[in-house]
This record gives structure tokens, sequence and C-alpha cells, in this order.
């Protein structure tokens, strides 16, 4: 389940800054690149600060089926 969130937000803040790029001001492309590195800094080192926070929070490390 956290692997799902995680996967979600990065998607959610990475659209959300191009349309930022888009309509606002083009600078929001930074942060859709700081989005990208944390990703791969994150496939590299295997830690994710916001999988950290949801594991504090209490949610679950994947979706386990009963039985």
């Amino acid at each position: 389940m956290r692997n799902r969130i995680v996967r979600g937000v990065a998607g959610t803040f990475i659209l959300i800054s191009l349309a930022l790029a888009i309509y606002v001001n083009i600078n929001w492309l930074w942060f859709t690149a700081f989005v990208g590195v944390n990703l791969l800094q994150s496939s590299l080192t295997k830690w994710c600060l916001l999988e950290d926070i949801l594991k504090k929070l209490g949610v679950p490390d994947s979706d386990k089926k009963c039985c």
C-alpha cells in the first residue's frame, strides 16, 4: 500500500508541476526535476522519506490478502 501511495504522490506532483509550468511559470519544471531526482535517488539507495512518514502513520507495507 505504501508503495502505491508513494507512486501516486510522485505522479501527482509531476503532473501538477507540469501544469504550473505551462500556465504559470516555466521555472516550475525545476520541481518536476526535483521529483525525478528524488525517485532516482530512492531507487539507488532504497530510502524514501515519504515511505518513512507513511510507516510512522501506520500505513501497511503491501496489499496483503487474507487466506
